[in-house]
């Protein structure tokens, strides 16, 4: 539901879920650029059991909407929802961009005691982005753009629907999203983003968080694949490696990164 938010950094109205025992860890989902809550559909299948799971839609994204803002902002506003909801020892989790908040979160803010990192590479230095990207940064064009490719992909999940029924919901949910999407945010995470991780990259901050991290990467994932898992070693984090996953773990291996979580956030469960 929207939610009414009045902190220091961040005031307005944000699509905040909460799901889980009360008295369980508390672990907040931050999905990544284009996504929404749901994306964490299958975690909360897996662990809502056990943990206090909170999501949110991030700034620009679902039914949040609102201004098209980059990672320390969306922190601001992260942070914000904690203190609304007056959790501490809090995990942060993070898919994507939305592990670019993650690790701005686990800075700013001193309820956030650990950090998950899923498929995202520490920079842009490695990556491999698509072709003619740039088109999508241009006011006006993104906007032409982004009405065509709505209608795009709602043939094309149509066609997948009839193809796999059992992708006819996630489909869907792609497409909603999409259409949900701030075209400003095409700039942000295609032009700001680059130059803000350059400048600071994600396993600087994670070394200068001084928290626990876990970062999971996919041995498939087309824009960063695995190759970033020695920075984040270096910068002190446990790295763990799916070979077959792409940029998604949440959707490709539901089960084995509910498992990689389940035990950063219960170690004594590894070794009892």
């Amino acid at each position: 539901m929207l939610t009414a938010v009045d902190g220091a950094q961040f005031r307005g109205q944000v699509h905040v879920r909460v799901d889980g025992p009360d008295d369980g860890p508390v672990l907040m989902l931050l999905h990544g650029f284009s996504g929404s809550l749901h994306w964490y559909d299958p975690l909360v299948e897996r662990l809502g059991d056990a943990c206090r799971l909170i999501r949110v839609d991030l700034l620009g994204h679902g039914a949040t909407g609102g201004a098209a803002t980059d990672a320390p902002g969306q922190a601001g506003m992260a942070q914000a929802v904690l203190e609304l909801l007056g959790v501490e020892d809090v995990t942060v989790v993070g898919h994507s961009f939305g592990a670019d908040v993650a690790v701005e979160l686990a800075e700013q803010c001193a309820r956030v005691t650990r950090v998950v990192v899923l498929a995202q590479a520490p920079d842009h230095s490695d990556a491999t982005l698509p072709r003619g990207n740039a088109i999508m940064t241009v006011p006006v064009m993104n906007v032409v753009l982004h009405r065509s490719a709505r209608r795009l992909a709602g043939m094309l999940a149509s066609v997948s629907a009839r193809r796999n029924p059992a992708g006819r919901e996630l489909a869907h949910r792609a497409v909603a999203d999409f259409r949900a999407l701030n075209t400003a945010m095409f700039r942000i995470i295609l032009v700001d983003r680059k130059v803000r991780m350059a400048r600071r990259p994600l396993d600087a901050q994670l070394r200068d968080a001084h928290k626990p991290a876990l970062v999971v990467l996919g041995g498939r994932d087309h824009f960063y694949g695995a190759r970033s898992a020695s920075r984040y070693e270096r910068a002190g984090a446990q790295v763990e490696i799916l070979p077959e996953s792409g940029h998604n773990p949440i959707m490709d291996f539901p089960d084995r990164t509910a498992e990689l979580v389940r035990g950063f956030v219960f170690p004594q469960e590894q070794t009892g």
